[in-house]
């Protein structure tokens, strides 16, 4: 009788095993080239920008006259090659002297051209240095969820750290240190400690997207970085200008709720918005006719649901040009025409 069992299903067996081998090795070495991407596009970037993060050491006035103490450490970024550089505000606030360290080792004095806690942004000369290595502003509106970022500063001390993450989201909004709201925040899971504020958020082309300046303490990988977008207005500003120009129309207010009756018979939209609490004698708004709880819908044509939203509008654009502001009194729709002054530093609008 013949014999028709196959002799070669032991190779068979041979065989699947070496393909399964070689399919395994494929797919290491496919994991090994993403991996090997991902290094080497976090290496360009620390070796492309890590030479224009600099250390910034400030030092505020002593107990005795003329003398002076050590105030705080942080990081900064030049952003031109004749010692254009940004931090944040908080970390040179109140600092009488101020010096920065580079990657090696030079020791440069500083002096501020201008700050905008607004924005917590702050730019500084470094003097008697010139031909400094220096990092392109990005354009933070190209920025999409997910998109590689590194984070390059001095944290806790330790000089040129660099950590990575992605950009976790966009358009967030934070508060600055003095109450403000600071719009078009970047959110980030590459880590950041004490240390990191005023050092760059850079993607992978090198180009810095973002200014470190704030972390959710309590939180694993929940941090904010200034948009590069907002740091190129606040930079062209201070060149020009020494400030950050903003309207203002002499007004205190709160954020309240808009009772729906008045809404409808209004035929506005609005669920709540910005009652004024207190007035400026001779301001802008006083002048125009406002008084003391009326309540802000609408500034110029645009929507006003709150303090914030009336602070976003009175920008530099507005100053000086008369605009239209709507309010409810006692339930009744009123229009007035406000002209924007520019803000005096550092009071509210």
């Amino acid at each position: 009788m013949l014999d028709f069992t196959s002799p070669s299903e032991p190779e068979d067996e041979g065989v699947g095993a070496a393909a399964a081998a070689l399919a395994s090795d494929q797919d290491f070495a496919a994991d090994a080239e993403i991996l090997d991407a991902y290094s080497r596009a976090v290496t360009s970037v620390a070796d492309a920008v890590g030479p224009a993060v600099l250390r910034v050491e400030t030092r505020s006035a002593g107990g005795r006259p003329g003398s002076t103490r050590p105030a705080g450490t942080g990081s900064g970024v030049t952003i031109a090659p004749d010692g254009l550089v940004l931090t944040n505000c908080h970390v040179v606030e109140g600092a009488k002297d101020i010096r920065l360290l580079d990657t090696e080792g030079r020791v440069m004095e500083a002096r501020i051209i201008g700050v905008d806690p607004d924005t917590d942004l702050a730019l500084l000369r470094a003097g008697a240095v010139r031909d400094l290595p220096h990092a392109p502003l990005g354009d933070s509106k190209a920025l999409r969820r997910g998109q590689l970022v590194v984070a390059i500063g001095n944290p806790l001390g330790f000089e040129s750290t660099v950590t990575a993450g992605v950009i976790s989201a966009l358009g967030r909004s934070l508060r600055a240190r003095n109450g403000r709201l600071i719009e078009d925040v970047i959110q980030t899971d590459a880590a950041l400690n004490p240390g990191n504020s005023g050092g760059p958020l850079v993607s992978s082309r090198g180009e810095v997207i973002g200014i470190n300046t704030a972390v959710i303490r309590g939180a694993q990988g929940i941090c904010f970085a200034v948009a590069a977008n907002t740091a190129q207005f606040v930079l062209s500003e201070l060149i020009q200008h020494g400030r950050v120009r903003r309207g203002y129309i002499g007004v205190s207010g709160q954020t309240v709720e808009v009772p729906r009756r008045h809404a409808r018979f209004a035929g506005i939209d609005n669920a709540t918005g910005a009652m004024v609490s207190g007035l400026e004698a001779n301001g802008p708004a006083a002048k125009a006719g406002l008084m003391s709880f009326d309540i802000i819908v609408r500034a110029d044509g645009v929507a006003v649901t709150g303090v914030d939203d009336l602070i976003r509008l009175l920008n530099s654009e507005r100053i000086g040009r008369a605009i239209t502001i709507d309010v409810l009194r006692r339930g009744t729709l009123r229009s007035f025409d406000v002209t924007p002054l520019e803000r005096p530093a550092l009071k509210a609008a």
